[in-house]
């Protein structure tokens, strides 16, 4: 009886955030504690540890352009740590740099979309390489701004994580099963109408991707957001309604060739 009573009064908090907050500004809250702590389930994606790295940062002492060329010309990437999504109006804000080859490599290794849905241990210390640590604190990289020409990491943007947070994360989408789609089989191709989706995930089961199973697919069939198999604790932001992929009809060379 506790379990479900914490288990609504969680359902309640979580529509009266996602009232208040428009889809423009994701924000970090606080959840109700549950009687049963929150875990992967075996039968969804969980991250790859191979990919769990510490982010190592140094305060910054301030901002403005000449600042961060300065920061770029010696191999930092300037940065914010941010307590909530609107922390420019307020709230636990945190200048810093960042290595440059450490984002750059991390950003190569996932991808660009799988970096900015996966949390990373931040360490902020007085000096890279040195003892002295000033905070230590799991973080989500909300925001990431690549050079057109080399993508080389221009800026980061983290948000502070830690164990009880709520985060709206676009996750991405990982679409499997076309060899053996039947609308693909007979020629026709899948439409992509969207690469991540957002849901608001706790902390502690922040999924890297979801599948997208097409094996059942036929022609002019589509998946919608509310199909996608997803971990009970994850709650879609945005309608369920909404399409992510569609089987089009035959291309048109099929079509001449059938004539």
């Amino acid at each position: 009886m506790t379990m479900l009573i914490n288990r609504y009064i969680l359902t309640k908090t979580l529509n009266l955030h996602l009232r208040h907050f428009s889809q423009a500004a994701a924000v970090a809250v606080i959840h109700e504690d549950l009687s049963a702590p929150l875990t992967y389930l075996e039968e969804f994606p969980r991250p790859d540890p191979k990919y769990d790295e510490t982010i190592f940062a140094i305060p910054r002492a301030s901002s403005g352009t000449n600042v961060s060329v300065k920061a770029r010309k010696a191999g930092r990437v300037p940065s914010i740590v941010f307590e909530q999504e609107d922390g420019q109006h307020g709230g636990n804000k945190r200048l810093i740099s960042v290595q440059n080859n450490q984002i750059k490599k991390l950003v190569t290794q996932l991808g660009r979309s799988f970096f900015l849905s996966r949390l990373f241990d931040l360490e902020v210390r007085s000096e890279f390489g040195s003892g002295e640590i000033i905070e230590k604190v799991r973080v989500l990289p909300r925001n990431l701004h690549l050079h057109a020409g080399t993508d080389a990491p221009l800026n980061v943007t983290f948000l502070r994580a830690p164990p009880g947070t709520l985060l709206k994360i676009d996750v991405p989408l990982v679409y499997r099963g076309e060899d053996v789609s039947p609308g693909l089989r007979k020629g026709s191709y899948l439409n992509t109408i969207k690469r991540t989706v957002k849901f608001l995930c706790p902390a502690e089961i922040v999924p890297p991707y979801i599948d997208v199973d097409l094996s059942e697919l036929d022609v002019d069939q589509k998946i919608l957001a509310g199909d996608l198999k997803v971990h009970p604790a994850l709650k879609l932001i945005r309608s369920k309604d909404e399409p992510v992929c569609k089987i089009m009809g035959g291309r048109v060379s099929d079509q001449k060739k059938s004539k």
